[in-house]
């Protein structure tokens, strides 16, 4: 689907929590269960022949409020990756910060990874974060993406901004000395 919103990701009724634990089992509630709490055997997520690492999302994903709790709803899920050919900027942002990689990809490269999963449910992708490529691996189609260098280093390493500063602090430390 296109211009999916942060609260079609995880509805307002399941903000109540301040950590960033168990999200994961309501991302995405509204479309996965009836008003019974039984899962709709129709939607993607509730298929067993979709699983992986990597959710492969329609343009426009995560427009909407500034919820964080978008992020974290995916990530706790276990997606380690979000694809699609446009994000929105907060959202992005959010993503970055807490450890999900938002991967933008063109349309057409897009549509050719819809196109492969429709035909293989378990269709691989790579996803080389140090090289900024994904690839299809059943074709080698691949594409290169942009990342902000600094985020790149976060993602790579596992690094919140405060786990970066201390990653560097020695370099802190000696800038102070020399130029304070």
């Amino acid at each position: 689907m296109e211009d999916v919103d942060t609260d079609q990701i995880i509805p307002a009724r399941f903000l109540k929590a301040t950590t960033r634990e168990g999200f994961g089992e309501n991302l995405f509630r509204d479309w996965r269960y009836k008003n019974d709490n039984t899962p709709k055997a129709d939607f993607v997520l509730n298929n067993p022949l979709y699983d992986g690492k990597v959710l492969v999302a329609g343009r426009n994903f995560g427009c909407g409020s500034s919820r964080e709790h978008a992020a974290w709803a995916i990530h706790d899920y276990g997606f380690k990756v979000v694809v699609s050919s446009f994000f929105a900027d907060i959202f992005r942002g959010n993503c970055l910060n807490n450890g999900l990689l938002p991967l933008q990809v063109s349309e057409d490269f897009l549509h050719l990874l819809f196109s492969a999963i429709e035909t293989n449910p378990k269709t691989e992708l790579s996803v080389d974060l140090e090289k900024q490529t994904i690839t299809l691996l059943e074709t080698g189609d691949s594409q290169t993406f942009d990342i902000d260098p600094y985020k790149k280093v976060c993602m790579i390493n596992g690094y919140d901004d405060i786990d970066y500063l201390l990653s560097i602090k020695d370099k802190i430390v000696s800038f102070e000395k020399n130029y304070v």
